[in-house]
């Protein structure tokens, strides 16, 4: 199975960049299944219900979030009504929404994504390692349920390596998400699992990490900016990877990372 996962979307021009590459990335590479981190999708703040339908359109199968899911006040009930729009399940206890979900390729294969958040340096939230657990417990790579992957959406370039090595062997994927800038250490861990630290992002790479240089060089220079934060508009870089799993194992084969137009693209 070939899946393809992308980066954070950051605003109009990443959704843009998404609307005229995704068929043509999908075609070109075989992919089964696609997820992509949507949280940053509406104005770099959140996601909404017609992005949501939009990214579908365009070709997203999955769409996994973060720290800015709820930035958008009509998510809250949405969410409760689509199924294919993860939180991540480490949110406390009676958070709308699902942590994770098993879904159903055009080859009607069973691929599981799972949404997670980090705590380092970022706000409190249930403890990742110990909440991934009680999915596992229940749910593991077999004949029926063929690929695994994870979102870990967190700061902290420490604590998305030690979950890439706890969950080694166990799923498929770990990909992070959350820092929009693409690492360039995507390898298959010594029991089988993909890794990559960050995916990147979705946007214009002439920014600071997707939005607007000038009110975030004020802040940096202690100067009280005129303007409000917002997204790059800029030709954005489509950043992601493409993960191949072994039909018989559910373990990678292969990722590959994609960067496809803008200043990044090759």
């Amino acid at each position: 199975m070939k899946v393809l996962f992308l980066g954070d979307v950051i605003g109009r021009a990443g959704r843009t960049a998404i609307q005229s590459n995704l068929k043509n990335i999908q075609k070109s590479n075989q992919i089964d299944f696609t997820i992509i981190n949507g949280e940053n999708s509406a104005g770099g703040f959140g996601i909404t219900e017609n992005i949501c339908k939009d990214l579908y359109s365009y070709g997203c199968d999955v769409i996994t979030t973060g720290n800015h899911l709820w930035d958008q006040k009509e998510i809250s009930d949405y969410i409760e009504r689509d199924n294919n729009l993860l939180k991540p399940y480490n949110f406390p206890q009676g958070t709308p929404g699902l942590g994770f979900n098993i879904y159903k390729t055009k080859q009607n294969d069973a691929i599981m994504v799972i949404n997670l958040i980090g705590n380092v340096f970022m706000k409190s939230d249930d403890n990742p390692f110990l909440k991934v657990e009680e999915i596992l417990k229940k749910n593991q790579l077999n004949s029926e349920l063929k690929f695994i992957f994870v979102d870990f959406h967190a700061e902290a370039t420490s604590e998305k390596v030690a979950m890439g090595h706890h969950l080694d062997g166990r799923v498929t994927a770990v990909v992070g998400t959350h820092q929009h800038v693409p690492t360039a250490d995507s390898h298959i861990l010594p029991k089988g699992t993909a890794y990559q630290t960050d995916a990147g992002m979705c946007g214009d790479y002439n920014s600071i990490i997707g939005m607007s240089k000038e009110p975030i060089l004020d802040r940096f220079q202690g100067i009280k900016s005129k303007s409000k934060f917002s997204p790059a508009m800029g030709e954005a870089t489509i950043c992601g990877v493409i993960i191949e799993s072994d039909a018989e194992t559910g373990l990678a084969k292969n990722i590959k990372p994609i960067k496809v137009g803008g200043v990044l693209g090759v």
